[in-house]
């Protein structure tokens, strides 16, 4: 996309792309005449190979969900799978050799643990028996991102709370979990969330002074979204087809907790379908980032949403093309995104604080630039491109880099720390879903503790994200709409547009006077030559 001169001179079709004055008319005048359909384009489909691999992986882990889950529901091996995991029982090396006695069996269990309807199998390995707290993982789940919604959009102080909520409740939280992890004798996950709660906090006390900038920028996206009391409708309205989903993935991950396979089994193939899992979540979270994406960006080129230049039906509209057109790019950028953002921010944070040591330093710049490099084909604000545009997701993903780098943008974003916030939402939404069912587990099921609240958390984090989402897509769209013309950021909050103007400007003088010691301190480790 190219720039703007000015919000006068732009105006805009009904997918939201910026269009010249002189074109604005004929395309009023043409939409006059052929009716409200004229103002909407139609789209190719993009990325349509990603779409069917999406589909199909449903189709697949549906049917193998399924599968697990009525192997075990209310009859013990109903379709005689534990053969299959009998094969692998017995390690190599170890079977009995020729000649050798069989071992005798093991003792059956008590009869205080059998069920009535079989009498061979214990009630703590069916199905039904772990179901019920995944159900109840789902509901933790879905009222927490409702509450954070909630409490995020209808309080004039939503940026603040969402901020400090994530900040301060986090380290706290994880230091929490570690010590009842230490009580429940699972030391691994103890250690792990005490490192993880200590390095949180690090990660705070390192970006201190970027939290006022980024808490006007949440104030401002919170303030966007509460103009838009629609998309959080359609938020929710994911959040419910999410559960849906989630009832099928926890009938058949409480089949797979219930059948006892050897040799770590049980590990492995939770993990493949929890990474399925986050993959459809990714997948539903993106589609709302596209949505309102798109109103968003509709709302700021035609300066309010009650504009008597707005298109007919736009969130229908939009949520038509992310459904349809734009879904085989959101496919595809969900399966990379958020590891590559991730990453990202981990090079940045080690980078920033490495000092002068010269040999580090040269492997860290080696790492960040391969993912800056991916970054120009991976990024979040690809998808606000998408619901613009229609595009591809690496065309997308490359405009918009390239839009934020030939403006300047770029520093100002890797100065903002509101993606780093939302996503400590997440994870804290995820944590405490997670630790509830986990405790709960504890006591019924003391073995089974750790699998089920590890899984839950990720159903909560799922559930959680698809409401921070709608957030996290007003702050990329203020930053492609200033990108791509400042005084549309203007139009619509003067004050705020003189705020991120001095913040830019203050940026790009920091990495000049950076640039410029660096270069100094390179140039003084240079042999000094006579000049002849």
């Amino acid at each position: 996309m190219s720039s703007s001169s000015s919000s006068t001179s732009s105006s805009c079709d009904g997918s939201g792309n910026p269009i010249p004055a002189a074109a604005a008319g004929a395309v009023s005048a043409a939409a006059a005449v052929a009716g409200p359909a004229a103002q909407w384009p139609r789209r190719q489909c993009r990325d349509v190979f990603w779409l069917v691999v999406f589909l199909l992986h449903l189709l697949v882990f549906g049917a193998a969900l399924a599968l697990f889950g009525l192997n075990r529901f209310r009859q013990a091996d109903r379709f005689n799978i534990g053969r299959y995991a009998n094969l692998t029982a017995e390690p190599w090396g170890t079977a009995t050799p020729a000649g050798s006695p069989e071992p005798a069996p093991a003792a059956p269990p008590p009869p205080s643990v059998y069920r009535s309807e079989d009498p061979s199998v214990p009630a703590s390995e069916l199905t039904e028996t772990y179901w019920k707290y995944y159900g109840a993982a789902g509901a933790v789940g879905a009222a927490l991102s409702w509450a954070w919604l909630a409490a995020a959009a209808w309080r004039k102080d939503g940026g603040k709370v969402v901020m400090r909520t994530a900040v301060h409740c986090l380290t706290a939280y994880l230091a929490v979990v570690s010590v009842l992890c230490f009580w429940g004798k699972h030391f691994f996950w103890g250690v792990a969330l005490a490192v993880g709660a200590g390095l949180h906090f690090l990660c705070v006390m390192s970006v201190l002074d970027r939290f006022p900038f980024t808490m006007l920028v949440l104030q401002k996206a919170v303030r966007m979204v509460r103009e838009l009391p629609d998309v959080m409708r359609i938020a929710y309205a994911f959040v419910v087809v999410m559960l849906c989903w989630m009832a099928l993935w926890s009938f058949g991950v409480s089949g797979i907790v219930a059948f006892g396979i050897p040799n770590g089994g049980q590990w492995w193939l939770l993990l493949i379908f929890s990474v399925s899992l986050f993959w459809t979540g990714a997948v539903l979270s993106n589609t709302v980032h596209v949505i309102v994406s798109g109103m968003v960006f509709l709302v700021l080129i035609h300066g309010g949403p009650a504009a008597s230049t707005m298109p007919p039906k736009p969130l229908l509209k939009s949520l038509q093309y992310a459904v349809t057109t734009s879904f085989g790019s959101i496919c595809y950028g969900s399966l990379f995104t958020a590891a590559i953002r991730t990453l990202r921010w981990e090079i940045r944070g080690i980078r920033s604080k490495i000092g002068s040591n010269e040999c580090l330093l040269c492997c860290i710049d080696f790492l960040f630039h391969i993912v800056e490099t991916l970054v120009r084909f991976f990024n979040k604000y690809a998808y606000v491109q998408i619901a613009v545009n229609g595009q591809s997701f690496n065309r997308s993903a490359r405009d918009a880099w390239e839009l934020f780098q030939s403006t300047g943008i770029e520093s100002l974003v890797a100065y903002d720390c509101s993606g780093a916030i939302l996503l400590m939402s997440t994870i804290l939404g995820g944590l405490i879903t997670g630790t509830c069912m986990g405790v709960w587990t504890y006591f019924k099921q003391s073995d089974k503790a750790v699998m089920v609240g590890s899984t839950s958390m990720l159903m909560g984090m799922i559930l959680v994200g698809l409401t921070v989402v709608v957030v996290e897509s007003a702050v990329t769209s203020i930053y492609i709409c200033y990108a791509e013309d400042p005084l549309l950021i203007q139009r619509w909050d003067p004050e705020f547009f003189e705020q991120i103007s001095e913040a830019l400007h203050q940026r790009l003088q920091y990495r000049s006077a950076r640039a410029r010691q660096i270069l100094n301190g390179r140039l003084d480790h240079l042999p000094h030559s006579s000049i002849i």
